[in-house]
């Protein structure tokens, strides 16, 4: 039951992969600690460099001699105007003015083309292949079919996410050996890219077995999943293992900040909402006051990455204050179970607990 053809193609012991959180959550320890300890690290490198991503692979090279993956955001096109990002500006600088930052305006926001974000990508995935990474995962869309058959030429395994249905069929007819199944509760951007975002918003438990009844590639269970029991209760409904984020985040070797840390060891589960007014794209965490005085702004603000570069300076300095109010701190909805531990305990928890139902069933 937990040694099944996810684990032999990934070479892993245990079905549990540690969710690619972008943003530096996923450090190199991170990472190495969750593949040492028999699970799947994954390298959330959505936000950096070619370079970047080079360091990375080769530092966590040195902490682990076992498989690890790298997750990448698909481009998506977008248009933006001089007008969106003034008018985003407007709202946004009654909020600058609280953390004392300067006002800005259309002009001293630099807008990044499709075209240079492409590029980037492309740079991405020739260090995922020079550098042999054995795993590739993506968010955000599928890859095209030519990017898919390169992957696979070098022997690295696709993974990809899916949030419906009707997404895990696509994932499947584009060549993925495995899919990522997301459910509403999980923490974090929503990764839709079919449907629209309310209709994306499936329940894990419904999703599993109404994805594992339509394809054929392994499917993973993602979203509020924490211990032993959501890894039986994902693999009894038909997925071969699970993806596990807020779990991983407040791990001693995460990279979240502390203040992120503490506020998901402080919250209940009916404090995350669902927000675009971090990044321009849904995603899931704990109410503040930055998502409470964005509210009613939601349908103006521009599309994802846009809005992510303007929100930028005020996350940033934030998070310098140690203010959670102005922070995005993703978090699913399973906060109460999160846990301040290391990865090693982490995992021995959730597999001794995992066992112990087996047994029992």
């Amino acid at each position: 039951m937990l040694n099944n053809e996810l684990t032999k193609l990934l070479k892993i012991e245990f079905p549990i992969i540690q969710a690619p959180m972008a943003g530096g959550v996923t450090t190199s320890k991170l990472v190495a600690e969750v593949s040492n300890s028999c699970g799947l690290g994954m390298i959330g490198a959505g936000y950096m460099t070619p370079l970047q991503i080079r360091a990375q692979i080769r530092e966590i090279k040195e902490l682990t001699l076992n498989p690890f993956g790298v997750n990448l955001f698909v481009p998506n096109k977008y248009e933006v105007s001089e007008d969106d990002i003034n008018s985003a500006n407007q709202i946004l600088n009654p909020i600058r003015e609280q953390l004392n930052l300067p006002q800005k305006d259309s002009n001293e926001i630099p807008t990044t083309t499709f075209k240079t974000i492409f590029e980037t990508f492309m740079e991405q995935l020739k260090i995922v292949i020079e550098e042999q990474v054995p795993i590739c995962s993506f968010t955000f869309g599928i890859p095209s079919k030519e990017v898919i058959a390169e992957l696979k030429q070098a022997n690295i395994i696709v993974i990809g996410t899916a949030t419906t249905v009707r997404e895990a069929v696509e994932n499947e007819k584009a060549g993925m050996d495995i899919v990522v199944v997301q459910g509403s509760e999980a923490g974090g951007h929503r990764g839709n890219f079919i449907n629209s975002h309310q209709e994306s918003l499936v329940g894990l438990m419904s999703l599993i077995p109404q994805v594992s009844d339509s394809i054929s590639i392994p499917v993973v269970a993602a979203g509020g999943i924490m211990d032993g029991r959501g890894l039986v209760a994902s693999i009894c409904l038909g997925a071969k293992g699970v993806q596990m984020g807020t779990a991983f985040l407040t791990c001693v070797e995460s990279g979240a900040h502390k203040v992120h840390k503490d506020a998901i060891l402080s919250a209940n589960e009916d404090q995350t909402v669902l927000t675009r007014s971090f990044s321009g794209k849904w995603a899931r965490g704990i109410q503040n006051q930055f998502i409470s005085e964005m509210r009613n702004h939601e349908t103006l603000i521009p599309d994802f990455p846009v809005q992510n570069t303007l929100t930028q300076d005020i996350r940033k300095t934030s998070a310098a204050q140690n203010n959670k109010e102005f922070m995005s701190l993703w978090s699913g909805q399973s906060p109460r179970l999160a846990k301040d531990v290391s990865v090693e305990l982490l995992m021995k928890k959730i597999m001794a607990e995992a066992k112990s139902i087996i047994f029992d069933i």
